[in-house]
């Protein structure tokens, strides 16, 4: 599956879905670190990337319609998250 990780996401997490086989790109990688929502979800879109995140924004329906978009994952983790909690938001 091809994904897009939020900025909110770090290495562990990115490294967990890859070991899944998850297509991977990243916020920060594409320079879009403090992008607004509207433009990461729309790049989102136009890579036909899902967003996975942490940001609750995203979990909204009416601000960000499902199936406009290719995805949009919002990860519930603890505020420490372990690689287990990771794995377990993951598969």
């Amino acid at each position: 599956m091809k994904l897009k990780l939020d900025e909110n996401l770090g290495q562990v997490a990115l490294a967990v879905f890859c070991q899944h086989g998850h297509e991977m790109s990243t916020v920060p990688e594409q320079g879009l670190s403090s992008a607004s929502d509207r433009t990461l979800i729309e790049t989102c879109r136009a890579q036909q990337r899902c967003l996975v995140t942490l940001d609750l924004d995203f979990a909204n329906p009416l601000l960000f319609r499902p199936s406009d978009y290719a995805g949009i994952a919002v990860l519930r983790l603890p505020s420490e998250p372990s690689h287990d909690d990771l794995i377990d938001a993951v598969v």
